[in-house]
């Protein structure tokens, strides 16, 4: 298993090209038996991990059983969210276990914040190189 793995920042515009870059981290989400590989914007100055509504759906995530309200904030403070635990699995890294604000917002982006994706996991930020790291703790 490998001790940490580099990341290359995601350039979101090309017109601006690194000034638009972002660290996106590629991650499985599993719930039950439904997996999902996606990307997720790496946000240090989130206080918790935000799960669009439709990939909660794709999970096989049902709104209603969920039953544990979630208030969240700034843009995301007009839509209802629920608290979601779902596996998630960087690399080649052992699966953990990671809560998330389901939100009821069809246009969140997914959000991996300080709540639990940096408990479970070290990650260094290389601006000049546009790259970043991740490890488990």
């Amino acid at each position: 298993m490998a001790d940490k793995v580099r990341f290359a920042f995601t350039e979101i515009d090309p017109n601006l090209g690194a000034l638009s870059a972002l660290p996106y981290l590629p991650i499985i989400l599993t719930y039950q038996n439904q997996s999902v590989s996606v990307t997720g914007l790496l946000d240090t100055g989130s206080s918790v991990n935000v799960l669009p509504y439709q990939m909660g759906l794709r999970l096989g995530a049902v709104w209603e059983r969920q039953r544990l309200s979630v208030p969240l904030g700034g843009n995301l403070a007009r839509f209802e969210a629920r608290a979601l635990v779902l596996t998630a699995t960087v690399d080649r890294f052992s699966p953990v276990e990671l809560a998330f604000a389901w939100t009821q917002d069809r246009n969140a982006p997914l959000i991996l914040g300080q709540m639990n994706f940096f408990l479970a996991f070290d990650v260094c930020f290389y601006r000049a190189e546009l790259a970043f790291e991740v490890s488990p703790k």
